[in-house]
């Protein structure tokens, strides 16, 4: 269950980050409320996650989680730029997110 929790709270810090970035520097009601509900939300999740997995892994596959979501949603929703050493960065994130998944016995 530990995993799912952290990957529930990967998930909301991707809703988070695309909130804050529709609140116009929290200038936007809702997208601020989002926002601020969903940040709550994952901090709660990896905290619960926390109680069984290693500080490390949770914390390194929670952001890894947050930051592929956050830059595939940047070059699809808000039309940043997709170049090959951008890719490539991705890609090692998401290595290091498996490989802590595999290298931590949980």
């Amino acid at each position: 269950m530990a995993w799912l929790y952290l990957f529930l709270a990967g998930i909301f810090e991707v809703v988070w980050s695309t909130a804050m970035k529709e609140s116009h520097g929290f200038t936007r009601l809702i997208p601020s409320l989002i926002t601020a509900f969903f940040m709550l939300l994952s901090v709660v999740l990896l905290a619960i996650a926390m109680k069984t997995l290693p500080l490390g892994t949770s914390y390194t596959v929670w952001v890894g989680i947050g930051a592929i979501g956050a830059f595939i949603l940047g070059v699809t929703m808000f039309g940043e730029s997709l170049n090959p050493l951008r890719v490539i960065a991705v890609l090692l994130i998401f290595a290091g997110v498996i490989l802590l998944k595999v290298a931590t016995k949980e």
